[in-house]
Order: structure tokens, then C-alpha cells, then sequence
């Protein structure tokens, strides 16, 4: 209900409403010259209040960030990620401080954006900018807010930030294979799960977590249905849903996890004599121990990096790119194709001649 009453020559408008403990609220703007625009105001916030939007809560923009994180994410993402979301806020906060979510508008945002992006590689800039947007979508739904103010800004970065992730070429590969193999043994398996990476394109973690029991030796497939948390030293979920599927092997990556398993006292694949799973820290620096060895050297590489050289490998030799994606656990072509677009650019060249090819042949 609405109440006008002009005072000093200028309208106020008072609307009141009751909360859900049964209590009496009321919300009222003065200063307007003419009463229809008091009567707009009221009508619009009624509207407001009749779609269950409280037009009297009021957060800072950073606690709302910082309370979203606690409650919808803390409780389900991996510590690596929720590093990420933490940092997310504390950029919120040292931009926008204590500002009323309500009051943050789309150029305050764009703004904000300018300011991270200056220096900052386009990557990073974009992954914030999800976090905040799903953030504020939440603060909406929770009615901080009726607009979403994310929309429509321009994601300003650094380009020359960012890092070129460089991938080995095919007779790279096959010289570190076998100079992996040539070192392989039971009591460190580090060396194992690199050359597991080159052949499967599994991430790290999903090579921590293989068990015995995933591995059919008979259909020579492995089935990826969880990922090892370091942390914690236990298994956790994969990465998302599509993460978990079931891959082609060859066999004479089964014969070496083979040889493995004669040797093997747990279920775990890669376990060590330690009775531990080597860590990222260890992958890498025996990496980096086989690559100064032959002499190859890559700026920026590192073990997710044989995840990108098995993909280059993949398009090199004509794979489709659906049966990459689906290789790799993603929900969908078009994350492939903007995750590896680089390496996809640089065959379109051969592509092209094959599509030519075909043509011809009509």
C-alpha cells in the first residue's frame, strides 16, 4: 500500500508491506516535484515486491561476492579452484570496497574490468569475469538485484601476457617416449604416467586416481570416472560431468602398465615404492629431466602440456575433432576447438587440401 504526503513543496512516496515473520516493513523517497513521479516510484517498487524482489536488502557488492563463495562453492569445488574464487572476491573488494551491490553499475563494472584487464592476460580476465557474473546471477535470484550489470561489457586484457602453452612435435614425442621407457621402473613411476599422458591425453590428476580396476585389457580401454585430490591425498570427482569416459588405448601402452602391475602391491596404478602417488612437483622435474636430456627445449612447458601435444598429434594425423573432444572429457567441440584454436589454426592448411581433395574427387 502507498501513501503520498508533499512537504516543502516536493512529493514523498511511502509504501509498506509485511516480511515473512509477519512484521510490518515500510520504504519511502521524498524530493520528487510532482506527484504522478512519487506514484511512478511507489508503483514500480510494488511491482517489485509483488515478483518477491525485497527492495529493502542491501549487501556491500565484495561480502555478497565473499558470502556466494562460502555457500555455493566452498562446499563442492576442489582446493586449487577455490583458491581461484577467493581470489576472485579479494580483486572484488579492492576495487569496489564497500559499495552497495545496488549501487554498482555497468560502467562501474566496465570499469572495474578496464582497470584488472590492464594487466592481465586475456585468460585470466575472462575466467574472473565468469566467476563475478555467476555471482551476481546469484544476487539476483537472491534479490540484491534486479539487473545484472556483467552484461555487455568489453573484456579488456593484456595480450602480451599471455603464455603460448608450446606442444611437441611427432618425432619430439616419439624421441621422449622412448626415452622415458628406456628409465622405466617400479619403484618410481613418474616416468610411467608421462608417457601415459602422451598416449591418453588425460589430465594429471585423472592419471593420479587410475586404478587396476579401470583398466580392461581385454576391450584395451581405461575407464576415467574420478581424479586425485593432492591435497587431501583421496579420490574426488572428476573434472565436470563429461569428464568421466571411457578411452581407447593401444597396446603397447597396456603392455608397459602391464609390466607395471607384476610389481604392483595396491589397486592404485602408480603408486610408488613410498606407497605414495607422485605429485605434480615430482612429474615435473623428471619432465624437465627427460626434455634437457634430448636436448628439446620449450618455453612454458609442463605436464599438462603433453595433454596439448597429444591433441597436436591427434590433428596431425586427420582425427575429427568430435572424437578429440570426446577423448578429452569435454561437454563440447566448441571448448576444444577455443582451448587448442592455436593448434587447430595451424592445420587448417592440411585440412584444407583434404577437403580440397575430396572435392576434386566428386
Amino acid at each position: 500500500m502507498a501513501s503520498y504526503v508533499k512537504r516543502s513543496g516536493k512529493w514523498q512516496a511511502r509504501i509498506s508491506w509485511y516480511d515473512t515473520a509477519g512484521k510490518r516493513r515500510f520504504k519511502n523517497k521524498g524530493g520528487f516535484a510532482t506527484k504522478s513521479l512519487a506514484k511512478k516510484w511507489a508503483v514500480e517498487n510494488e511491482a517489485n515486491l509483488a515478483k518477491g524482489i525485497l527492495t529493502n536488502k542491501e549487501i556491500a557488492f565484495a561480502d555478497y561476492v565473499d558470502q556466494w563463495v562460502t555457500t555455493y562453492k566452498e562446499p563442492k569445488v576442489a582446493k586449487i579452484t577455490l583458491d581461484r574464487y577467493h581470489y576472485t572476491a579479494n580483486e572484488v573488494r579492492r576495487f569496489f570496497k564497500l559499495t552497495p551491490i545496488r549501487q554498482v553499475t555497468r560502467t562501474m563494472y566496465q570499469e572495474f574490468i578496464n582497470d584488472y584487464g590492464s594487466c592481465h592476460a586475456p585468460s585470466t580476465v575472462k575466467k574472473v569475469n565468469s566467476y563475478i557474473r555467476s555471482a551476481v546471477k546469484s544476487a539476483i535470484l537472491d534479490d540484491y538485484l534486479i539487473k545484472d550489470f556483467t552484461q555487455g561489457v568489453e573484456l579488456n586484457s593484456d595480450k602480451s601476457r599471455s603464455i603460448k602453452v608450446d606442444y611437441l612435435n611427432k618425432a619430439e614425442i616419439h624421441r621422449l617416449i622412448q626415452h622415458a621407457e628406456a628409465g622405466l621402473t617400479h619403484r618410481y613411476t613418474s616416468r610411467h604416467m608421462i608417457v601415459t599422458a602422451i598416449y591418453t591425453g588425460m589430465r594429471l590428476a585423472e592419471i593420479q586416481a587410475l586404478t587396476w580396476s579401470d583398466i580392461d585389457w581385454i576391450k584395451s580401454t581405461i575407464t576415467i570416472n574420478k581424479s586425485w585430490d593432492a591435497h587431501t591425498r583421496q579420490f574426488k570427482p572428476t573434472k565436470t560431468e563429461s569428464s568421466n569416459r571411457v578411452i581407447k588405448v593401444n597396446r603397447h601402452l597396456l603392455a608397459l602398465l602391464r609390466g607395471l602391475r607384476t610389481h604392483s602391491k595396491s589397486n592404485m596404478v602408480f603408486l610408488t615404492q613410498f606407497g605414495t602417488i607422485p605429485t605434480s612437483n615430482a612429474v615435473n622435474k623428471t619432465l624437465r629431466t627427460l626434455l634437457a636430456d634430448l636436448g628439446i627445449n620449450r618455453q612454458n612447458f609442463h605436464f599438462h602440456s603433453l595433454r596439448h601435444s597429444h591433441v597436436a598429434l591427434l590433428l596431425a594425423s586427420g582425427i575429427d575433432l568430435y572424437a578429440i573432444s570426446k577423448r578429452l572429457g569435454h561437454s563440447s567441440t566448441v571448448i576444444t576447438s577455443n582451448t587448442y584454436a592455436y593448434l587447430i589454426d595451424e592445420y587448417k592448411a592440411q585440412t584444407d587440401e583434404l577437403i580440397i581433395a575430396a572435392l576434386e574427387s566428386i
